[in-house]
């Protein structure tokens, strides 16, 4: 979950995206969920200009997803990442920042799609 306000938010984007773009498949997908209040003009114009092409467009406006996540522990600020396997089940959660584009990062891909590096 992100939200344009959010400075950590802003600063990830572009290695979610380049994690999307490297290692995007039927069995992986980066869902980045905008929680941004208000209409679709401002975070779109935010990934228009920060260059995001391979991530999807996700939005939850009325910010229920983040309050829901709030209501179980899982939510204490933005961003909020959630590691969720095929069948529906979170794997990991974590809030706060992270290096995408580290191989720690994608190591943790691999492991939970259950492939060798």
């Amino acid at each position: 979950l992100w939200a344009t306000w959010c400075a950590p938010c802003r600063a990830e984007m572009p290695a979610l995206d380049a994690l999307q773009k490297e290692m995007g498949s039927d069995a992986f997908e980066v869902v980045a969920v905008n929680v941004d209040v208000g209409d679709d003009a401002k975070p779109k114009k935010f990934l228009e200009e920060t260059g995001v092409k391979a991530l999807g467009y996700y939005r939850d406006s009325t910010m229920a997803l983040f309050n829901d996540l709030k209501t179980r522990g899982l939510a204490l600020g933005l961003p909020v990442t959630m590691l969720i396997d095929g069948e529906g089940c979170l794997i990991a959660h974590m809030n706060g920042p992270a290096e995408w584009s580290s191989p720690d990062a994608r190591r943790l891909v691999v492991t939970a799609l259950g492939k060798s590096d």
